[in-house]
C-alpha cells in the first residue's frame, strides 16, 4: 500500500512528474473531473487522520469534510465544479475538519482550456501550529512592549504634568531631579523602540551591516570606563587582549550594541570580577566566510551563579530573562542577530570559575568590495 498512491490518473509520477507526494511537506489532494480523489499523500493522511482505502475514490467533500469558521459546509459554498467558470481556485484560508480541527486549506482549479470545465481539483492542507506559535510569538511582544512603556511613559507623564501645574513651586534641585527622571525614562523608550525595531529587521533578514575597520579592544575599554563612570569598581573588570589581533571590519555601532548588552548582563545577573578575553580565533570556532579561515574572538565571563544547564538552550529566544527579573528579554535575541549578520557566531557556556561565560566570533579581513 503506497498513501500517494492515486486511482484511475496513473502512478503519484504522471501528477508530479518525478516527485512522490509522500515526499511533500504539506498534504496535498487532488480530485478528477467527477470530483473523485486520485491522490491523497501521507501528509493529508496525518492532517485529515483518514487512509488511503478511506480517501482514494471518494467524493472530495466526503473524503475531506471541510468547514469554514461559522459551521458551512466548503465544498457547497466554493462550488469548485460550478460557478463562474474564470474563476482559478481559492486563496489560502482556515477552514474546520471533524472534532473542530483548524487547518490551512488552498485550492486550485485546474482546466485543460480557458473558460473550460474543471478538469482536476489540487488542495493543499497545512497544520495550523507554527501560525499560532507566531502568533503566540507576537502576542507576547505586544503584550511585553505594553508593559515596558507603560512605567516610563506613566512617569514622564507625571512629572511634565506636574512641573507645568506647580512650577513656581519647586526649587531648583527638585526640577532637576525630575527632568533627569524625565530624561532616563525618555531614554528607557528609545531604547525599547530600537529593539522592536532591531527584532523586525532580523526576522525578515533586513538587518544592514555598515562594515568598516573597529578597533575591538578600545571598543571594550570604552564600554568598561562607562560602567566605572556609572559607579561600578574599575577593579570588577579584567579585560585580556592576545596580539596581534587580526584587522576586523564590522558595523560599530552594532559592535558596540553587543558589547554593551553582554557586559551589562555580567554586571546586572553576575559576581565578582567580569573578565573579557579578546583574542584571535580560527574558522574552527564559529565564524563564517572570513579570509583564510581566521576571525576575532570575544568571551565575556563572570563569577556568579552562572546559568542552568536546562536553561542554556534558549539563552538566545525572545523573552528569555536571567534569575533576576528585569528588562524585556529581547537583547541576547538581538545579540544573536547581530553577530550572525556579520556571519559570525555566539555561544554560552560556565566560565572556569563557575559564572556565565558568553563566546562571540567574527570573521575578519577586508570586504571584497573595497578590496
Amino acid at each position: 500500500m503506497t498513501r500517494g498512491t492515486s486511482r484511475g490518473g496513473g502512478p503519484p509520477g504522471a501528477l508530479l512528474g518525478a516527485c512522490d507526494p509522500d515526499d511533500l511537506p504539506d498534504g496535498l489532494v487532488v480530485a478528477d473531473a467527477l470530483g473523485r480523489v486520485v491522490c491523497f499523500n501521507a501528509a493529508a493522511c496525518r492532517i485529515a487522520r483518514t487512509t488511503p482505502e478511506e480517501a482514494l475514490g471518494a467524493p472530495l467533500e466526503r473524503a475531506l469534510p471541510l468547514e469554514d469558521l461559522t459551521g458551512r459546509r466548503w465544498w457547497s459554498v466554493t462550488d469548485p465544479y460550478g460557478g463562474l467558470a474564470t474563476r482559478t481556485g481559492q486563496p489560502e484560508r482556515n477552514l474546520l475538519l471533524p472534532g473542530n480541527r483548524e487547518v490551512l486549506v488552498a485550492a486550485r482549479y485546474i482546466r485543460e482550456r480557458p473558460l473550460g470545465p474543471v478538469g482536476k481539483v489540487v488542495v493543499t492542507l497545512r497544520g495550523t501550529e507554527a501560525r499560532r506559535r507566531t502568533e503566540r510569538s507576537h502576542a507576547e511582544l505586544i503584550a511585553t512592549v505594553a508593559h515596558e512603556l507603560r512605567s516610563p511613559l506613566t512617569s514622564v507623564k507625571g512629572f511634565t504634568a506636574t512641573l507645568l501645574a506647580k512650577w513656581e513651586r519647586f526649587t531648583d534641585d527638585q526640577k532637576r531631579l525630575m527632568l533627569e527622571t524625565v530624561d532616563a525614562d525618555a531614554g528607557r523608550v528609545t531604547r525599547l523602540i530600537a529593539e522592536l525595531l532591531d527584532i523586525s529587521r532580523i526576522d525578515s533578514g533586513r538587518l544592514e551591516v555598515r562594515r568598516q575597520p573597529v578597533d575591538i579592544a578600545a571598543a571594550v575599554g570604552r564600554h568598561i570606563r562607562a560602567h566605572s563612570s556609572c559607579g561600578q569598581s574599575p577593579d570588577r573588570f579584567v579585560a585580556r587582549i592576545r596580539r596581534p589581533l587580526p584587522e576586523l571590519w564590522a558595523d560599530p555601532d552594532k559592535i558596540d550594541q553587543v558589547l554593551g548588552n553582554l557586559l551589562e548582563n555580567a554586571v546586572r545577573h553576575g559576581e565578582g570580577t567580569v573578565t573579557i578575553d579578546i583574542a584571535p580565533a580560527d574558522g574552527a570556532e564559529g565564524a563564517e566566510d572570513a579570509d583564510d579561515g581566521k576571525g576575532t574572538a570575544v568571551t565575556v565571563s563572570d563569577e556568579g551563579p552562572g546559568i542552568p544547564e536546562e536553561s542554556m538552550a534558549r539563552v538566545f529566544t525572545r523573552f528569555w530573562r536571567g534569575s533576576k527579573r528585569g528588562g524585556t528579554g529581547l537583547g541576547l535575541y538581538i545579540v544573536k542577530g547581530i553577530v550572525e549578520a556579520h556571519g559570525g557566531a555566539i555561544t554560552v557556556g560556565r566560565a572556569p570559575s563557575g559564572g556565565a561565560q558568553f563566546r562571540f566570533t567574527l570573521p575578519v579581513g577586508t570586504p571584497p568590495g573595497l578590496l
